[in-house]
């Protein structure tokens, strides 16, 4: 009689990653590193609520897991998503999350600056982010390709009106959808999304608010708005 094939079965890859997001203190550091910023130990251990020593063991696993990466700067390390990836994974766990709940949520005072727009890697999220994806498409200004989308003339010409200058496509992905969390409709993603929004904070069409949330400026309202809305 043959014997019994007693080994544990394999774990699948998206359990050991699941398992390393579902902790509540690592769900809390990774939601501080949404914005695509760096941070350090410290500055992750005051986020989670947790002792530094706990944090380093939380780090740990989010690094062993594949969800971060970590740079040295002289005698310090700053902790940083791993890649755009892991934000959007983030932003669609959130969308699930809250799929019974979400109006509801997103009443509350305290996310209507995040609801309105906000930082997600590098990229403009939030009803301003959902507002530049569909002007651009209202423009036709975006054309599909097999990779997400490449500028027409048009959209080249609509960025040259708000003084950028389109970058060149490099290995990265250049432009795709992204399904936003608190909209439920997608915003733009890509090497282009994190140009045009680097280029109105240098504008001071937008600042930096509290977190991940992005704010627009008395210009950018007279400026930024207009040309998004149409």
């Amino acid at each position: 009689m043959a014997a019994l094939d007693t080994d544990p079965p394999h774990e699948p890859r998206i359990a050991r990653v699941a398992a390393a997001m579902g902790d509540p203190a690592r769900s809390r550091m990774l939601a501080y590193l949404m914005s695509g910023a760096c941070a350090s130990a410290g500055e992750l251990a005051r986020a989670a609520s947790v002792t530094a020593a706990t944090a380093s063991g939380h780090l740990g696993r989010l690094m062993d897991a594949g969800l971060l990466r970590c740079e040295s700067r002289g005698r310090h390390r700053y902790y940083q998503l791993a890649g755009p990836e892991v934000a959007h994974a983030l932003e669609a766990l959130a969308l699930v999350a809250e799929r019974d709940s979400h109006a509801r949520h997103w009443a509350a005072p305290a996310r209507q600056r995040l609801r309105a727009a906000r930082c997600c890697y590098g990229h403009l999220a939030g009803q301003l982010g959902v507002q530049l994806y569909e002007r651009l498409h209202a423009l036709q200004g975006l054309q599909a390709v097999p990779q997400g989308f490449e500028l027409t003339a048009a959209g080249r010409a609509w960025l040259q009106s708000l003084g950028l200058q389109a970058p060149q496509p490099t290995r990265r992905r250049y432009a795709y959808a992204c399904l936003d969390w608190s909209e439920r409709r997608d915003h733009l993603a890509g090497q282009l999304a994190e140009s045009i929004l680097a280029h109105c904070l240098a504008q001071g069409w937008l600042r930096r608010g509290e977190g991940r949330s992005v704010e627009l400026t008395p210009p950018g309202l007279q400026i930024l708005l207009p040309q998004l809305t149409g």
